[in-house]
């Protein structure tokens, strides 16, 4: 159990000393220090949090669902009255509020301010269009807004209320082919056990039986379950409500860049298990073949330079195409370089064209049982892209390519340029360290309380920055005494201090020295 923290005792010669030293602290060490401090602070919210995206449309961004201004109780988890947040409204507008972190969702547009909302919650990040005042509420809901049950803070096919004080171990999220009205699961996060068909508590019965994981000594872990892919072997996964809804990918189960089948009732099949571990050897073989030559020129320029008496049937090809393109006036030496990579680009559409297409080399009978989809960072280009193919790629760019996730900007000087702070135990890395500890509520409260204090001693200091003069103990001293506006108040309490006091309480003194 963490011990309280105590203030020690301090000698009077100690105080003075410690006082002297910060005495001769000039305005510029001050306002450096404060820096340092500032710039530790921001990891904890780097972003700026001054603008709502709710006139940038849909995107892919963080949310936060409040649970303050859109309750829910038993047996009342309707995702038709759900609502969510983006960051800079979690912070400004519902800094105090209980949150639930969805992390990042396709497609939406924030939710502060509109009817999804209480009219007594408004947004105020945005000018209202009729007052010209911030402080928004009651605007049109965006209509394509898809929500699921984490927006009521249940998750994973059981459902489950999320505690993030009793949760262990991982939790996957799908990349999300459809919302639940199509089948899907609507990005969803996923206990592991789940997605193959063991119960929440698996690991205790089977820790009876003598089963060891990866995280087996660590009772703040729980390791992922048998039969489950190992978190290196692939970068994102596709659950098997999503296959299921579409069936079309379930060929792509265990070819390049896709792991075997994950099955719901069972995981990974033994030989399934055997055959992607080769699939895995011959991976990191040929990732470390092509390590061993990246440094060599492309094989088409090669070709062209040595003009060899047989080439491959691929550069055949491309020569061909080459051959068949209009004759283009010679290029001047201060043309641009555009028109050639356009000229690159097409040829490269039509050599592939050309080519046999991926899906004609897939399994034709895949398997009938559901399953969850493994996918290997290169799987975007291991999809069939043809004319017969595209249309099931269409209505899903995240299969396409990787998509971009919105980040607010950063907040002034947030790249974290501010140097480390140095020392041992000094009082301003303990702060430093207590920062970081806080939870959400009070880490914004402080950071909201700090740029108001800094801003003032800011302007204070800058006088003694610009001369170069020490800043006394005095000088702050009296200079805090007139930001409270308490001088007179300071000396009652030092008057009936030395009378030995007379309020009526609990008997209990805060601190004071520092």
């Amino acid at each position: 159990m963490e011990q309280p923290l105590t203030a020690q005792p301090k000698s009077e010669s100690g105080r003075r000393e410690s006082f002297g030293s910060h005495a001769s602290q000039t305005a510029r060490e001050f306002i450096d220090d404060q820096m340092r401090l500032e710039a530790d602070a921001r990891e904890i919210l780097p972003y700026s949090f001054d603008s709502c995206t709710y006139a940038l449309g849909p995107l892919r961004q963080s949310l936060f669902a409040c649970l303050t201004c859109n309750p829910t109780s038993d047996g009342n988890d309707d995702v038709s009255t759900a609502a969510a947040v983006c960051y800079s409204c979690s912070i400004a507008c519902h800094g105090e509020h209980t949150l639930v972190e969805l992390f990042n969702k396709r497609n939406f547009v924030c939710d502060c301010g509109t009817t999804r909302l209480p009219a007594t919650s408004r947004c105020t990040l945005r000018e209202d269009p009729k007052t010209g005042h911030k402080g928004v509420h009651s605007q049109e809901a965006a209509k394509d807004n898809k929500y699921n049950h984490n927006f009521r803070n249940r998750f994973c096919g059981c459902a489950e209320k999320y505690d993030p004080h009793q949760e262990k171990g991982t939790m996957f999220q799908c990349l999300g082919l459809g919302s639940v009205e199509t089948g899907g699961c609507g990005e969803d996060w996923w206990h592991p056990e789940c997605l193959i068909g063991l119960p929440r508590d698996w690991y205790k019965t089977m820790k009876k039986e003598g089963f060891s994981g990866d995280a087996a000594d660590d009772e703040d872990e729980t390791p992922l379950p048998p039969g489950f892919p190992a978190e290196d072997d692939f970068d994102q996964f596709i659950c098997y409500k999503c296959i299921d809804s579409n069936p079309w990918l379930k060929r792509y189960a265990g070819s390049k860049g896709f792991l075997p089948p994950v099955y719901k009732d069972g995981g990974l099949k033994d030989s399934a298990s055997k055959g992607f571990e080769q699939q895995s050897e011959n991976t990191k073989k040929r990732k470390a073949e092509d390590d061993e030559t990246s440094t060599e020129e492309p094989t088409i320029k090669r070709a062209k330079e040595e003009s060899p008496k047989q080439e491959p049937t691929e550069i055949s090809t491309l020569a061909t195409i080459a051959e068949e393109q209009p004759t283009e006036p010679k290029e001047e030496p201060n043309s641009e370089p555009e028109v050639k990579d356009e000229a690159k680009e097409e040829l490269k559409v039509k050599l592939e064209a050309t080519s046999t297409p991926k899906h004609t080399l897939l399994p034709t009978n895949p398997p009938t049982e559901s399953f969850s989809l493994f996918l290997c960072e290169d799987f975007h280009s291991n999809l069939c892209r043809c004319a017969e193919c595209y249309p099931n790629l269409a209505p899903h760019p995240q299969l396409r390519e990787e998509e971009e996730t919105y980040e607010p900007p950063l907040s002034e000087d947030g790249d974290g340029n501010g140097a480390a702070s140095t020392g041992t135990g000094s009082i301003l890395e303990r702060g430093e360290a207590a920062l970081s500890t806080v939870d959400r509520v009070h880490a914004i409260e402080g950071a909201m309380i700090y740029n108001q204090l800094r801003d003032k001693v800011k302007d204070f200091l800058r006088p003694f920055a610009e001369s170069g003069t020490a800043v006394s103990a005095e000088d702050v001293k009296s200079y805090f005494e007139r930001l409270r506006g308490d001088e007179e108040g300071i000396r009652d309490a030092a008057s009936r201090a030395e009378n030995g006091g007379g309020d009526e309480g609990d008997g209990r003194r805060e601190q004071n020295g520092y």
